[in-house]
């Protein structure tokens, strides 16, 4: 059973978001298909409780399976976990070769709680070659040392929304400062980004 969790996470397609977020996610989460091949992290900066709420609005209008993330639980393809508001969240890869999510509510140099610093970081350290990272709508730079982390170590894929369709462009453009954002998209067309690169269109 263990070994089948980890043998079919062909993908992981982590979004780091902030203000805006909740805008910006109805409009990309729906477009991705439920037989995606990937496991979906969120970390958008939210109070506890808010997650709960967008997690259920996400899940009603979706395809895929969205829900908060719990700790120490699997991660499996086609579903969408949230950071709980106030906790960070992180991919682990046991011993044995499972990735599951853990929580917790240390702060250490991350600013935000979610950080989503934190969650690209815990990713990198995984090893896994299929990495996604989006950047989109928000202020300040979180997820900006993650994506690096991230081409460094995975290689990946790195794509950051472009400043039109931005509610705060602060996320997006310090992504793009760093020099490793593989595509610059409208919000429009950022799940057709992701698809294209999983499905090499």
């Amino acid at each position: 059973m263990e070994k089948e969790a980890l043998n079919n996470i062909r993908y992981f397609l982590a979004i780091g978001v902030s203000t805006g977020g909740p805008g910006a996610l109805q409009k990309v989460i729906p477009a991705i298909p439920e037989d995606i091949p990937a496991a979906i992290l969120i970390s958008q900066h939210m109070p506890k409780g808010f997650t709960k709420t967008l997690a259920d609005r996400l899940d009603k209008i979706s395809k895929l399976s969205v829900k908060e993330g719990e700790d120490n639980e699997i991660i499996k393809e086609g579903t969408v976990y949230i950071s709980p508001g106030d906790k960070n969240m992180a991919v682990e890869k046991s011993p044995g070769g499972v990735y599951r999510i853990k929580l917790n509510s240390e702060t250490g140099k991350y600013r935000y709680r979610p950080s989503v610093d934190y969650m690209l970081e815990s990713l990198s350290n995984t090893g896994h070659k299929g990495i996604i990272a989006v950047i989109m709508t928000g202020m300040g730079k979180d997820g900006s040392e993650g994506i690096v982390k991230i081409k460094e170590k995975n290689g990946g894929y790195i794509i950051a929304q472009d400043e039109k369709s931005c509610v705060v462009f602060g996320m997006p453009k310090a992504a793009i400062e760093t020099g490793v954002v593989d595509s610059v998209a409208p919000l429009a067309d950022i799940s057709s980004e992701i698809l294209k690169f999983i499905y090499k269109w």
